[in-house]
C-alpha cells in the first residue's frame, strides 16, 4: 500500500486481528477497564465473597436480605453496604417484592469478567 509517498507492508493476519478487535469493541459484552476495576474491588472483600457464596448455594441463586442476615455474623447496616457494593458492580441484581428485596447472582457479568481475565493469558 502507498499513502502519499509512504509504503506499508500489510500482513493479512494483522488485518484479521484488527477486524476481530473492532468486532469485539462493537459488542455489548466487552468489559471496559473501569467496569473490571469496580468488580475487582467488590470481590476484594471477604464478607462480599461470603454473600456471593451463599447466593450460589441456593438452587434459585437468590436470597432475601433476611436470609443473608441469618447466614452471616454481620450487622444489618453492614449487609446493606456490602449488597450495595455488589449491586453497583452488577455482580448481583435486586428485585423488590413487596416490602422485601430479593438478590440474585448476575451470571453474565461473572462470565464477562472471566473472559476479560482470560485475555491476559499467554
Amino acid at each position: 500500500m502507498n499513502f502519499s509517498g509512504i509504503s506499508f507492508v500489510v500482513d493479512s493476519d494483522y488485518i484479521v486481528g484488527i477486524i476481530h478487535f473492532a468486532e469485539i469493541l462493537k459488542t455489548d459484552t466487552f468489559m471496559d477497564a473501569k467496569q473490571f476495576e469496580k468488580i475487582s474491588k467488590a470481590l476484594a472483600d471477604p464478607n462480599r465473597l461470603m454473600i456471593l457464596k451463599e447466593l450460589k448455594k441456593k438452587k434459585q441463586n437468590c436470597l432475601y436480605c433476611v436470609d443473608i442476615y441469618s447466614k452471616t455474623n454481620l450487622a444489618q447496616p453492614s449487609i446493606s453496604h456490602h449488597l450495595k457494593q455488589l449491586t453497583d458492580a452488577n455482580l448481583i441484581t435486586s428485585e423488590k417484592e413487596g416490602r422485601t428485596v430479593k438478590y440474585s447472582l448476575n451470571n453474565g457479568v461473572f462470565e464477562e469478567y472471566i473472559d476479560f481475565l482470560k485475555g491476559f493469558q499467554a
